[in-house]
């Protein structure tokens, strides 16, 4: 039996199987043998088994990247031409893009690789129009726009959000709290389970049931937060991707206003049109806000700021982050910072490597001079020396 075969065995006996408290454990299991097989499939088409027809690998450019996905004719070459330079082949038959068509949207000092990838059907990650190839791309961004005919929307989308979900990209959800390492075999095997907060769906039985159908045996688990038997599957599984995600509904001009307005209003969706350019500068603005990246902007002693080549960092990302972009060297010779922007107290304050950036901060760094450097690797050797003596 193959591998297709066993999972839909294992859905349908899923979906006959009644949920109840007696029924959970049953549940549990049956879904991480879902996950493993799932997982075999993906690692299947990974390998060496050869798949005719070109690839769709794209060297990654700029400073982000952003997949276009979605079903057949649903404008993704025409958005791809409107927002960068290049121009993908636009028809009005399904499947005219047929590889993977890169190009670069630049935007706020930021060059942001957007993909044009072929249309996916339902049944992709399985491997049915070679959507494991387009979702495997997917899988190497930093956001997913999900473009969608908006007269198609309600039946288009649970389609795409599943096929993602089948392959281990999660859309706009943070990883579990759950700390989860797999410890070396020993005589004495044992699974620690630690829970920091009340658990509804999930027990310690469980977690161990699981984890033995995975032939683990010894193994710590902490679970900070309620977490379901699907996450926990996915942190034993090792290789999902939290991904941000962007609902986009093209052809808005062939829908009612008010149908317009029921899709402007959902949660993390933005409503255009290619055909009159309805909305763009939005989608654009969309994509900046959902990839939460941050400028900043560098300064010599003496001169003005470099506003011309900010360097694009992520929100988050520290004084230390920058100086190790401008060059590694640097770590070890800085000394301190001077800062101006939002993130600072006031004007030039001085801060150290910890000290979090924020959009548009300018930065100047003061690094040691030879005589501070060598009092440092003195004090390094001594150091050194007691340790070797105790």
């Amino acid at each position: 039996m193959g591998i297709l075969e066993q999972i839909k065995d294992i859905e349908h006996e899923m979906n006959r199987t009644q949920k109840n408290k007696a029924t959970e454990s049953h549940l549990g299991r049956l879904k991480g043998k879902l996950a493993r097989l799932r997982s075999q499939l993906i690692e299947e088409s990974k390998g060496g088994g050869g798949s005719k027809g070109p690839h769709f690998e794209v060297k990654k450019s700029g400073d982000v990247r952003v997949s276009l996905i979605g079903f057949p004719s649903a404008g993704k070459s025409t958005l791809l031409g409107k927002v960068t330079k290049t121009q993908s082949e636009c028809a009005a038959y399904e499947f005219t893009t047929l590889t993977c068509i890169p190009g670069v949207i630049d935007y706020k000092g930021t060059e942001i690789q957007l993909l044009d990838l072929p249309g996916i059907v339902e049944g992709a990650s399985e491997g049915r129009g070679r959507g494991k190839q387009v979702i495997a791309t997917a899988q190497t961004s930093d956001l997913i726009l999900l473009l969608m005919d908006a007269s198609k929307a309600d039946i288009h989308k649970p389609i795409l959000e599943a096929e993602l979900e089948n392959v281990g990209i999660r859309l706009n959800k943070p990883p579990p709290g759950i700390y989860y390492k797999k410890k070396a075999h020993s005589s004495t095997n044992n699974i620690a389970f630690t829970a920091t907060c009340k658990l509804t769906h999930l027990s310690e039985k469980l977690c161990k049931d699981i984890l033995h159908d995975y032939k683990i045996h010894n193994a710590e688990i902490i679970i900070r937060e309620d977490c379901t038997v699907d996450e926990f599957i996915d942190v034993v599984e090792g290789n999902r991707r939290y991904l941000p995600c962007l609902y986009a509904y093209s052809k808005i001009d062939c829908i009612t206003l008010e149908e317009v307005d029921r899709l402007a209003r959902q949660p993390h969706s933005v409503v255009l049109s290619c055909h009159w350019d309805l909305n763009l500068d939005g989608l654009l603005d969309k994509m900046w806000e959902y990839l939460d990246l941050v400028r900043v902007y560098t300064k010599k002693k003496g001169n003005p700021p470099d506003f011309g080549q900010p360097f694009i960092m992520k929100s988050g990302d520290t004084v230390e982050d920058v100086v190790c972009r401008i060059h590694k060297d640097m770590v070890s010779k800085f000394r301190y910072a001077l800062i101006w922007g939002t993130s600072a107290k006031h004007k030039a304050q001085c801060v150290g490597r910890d000290h979090p950036v924020e959009d548009e901060d300018v930065i100047q760094i003061v690094v040691k001079t030879g005589n501070q450097l060598e009092s440092d690797r003195y004090k390094l050797e001594k150091d050194q020396g007691k340790a070797k003596k105790k």
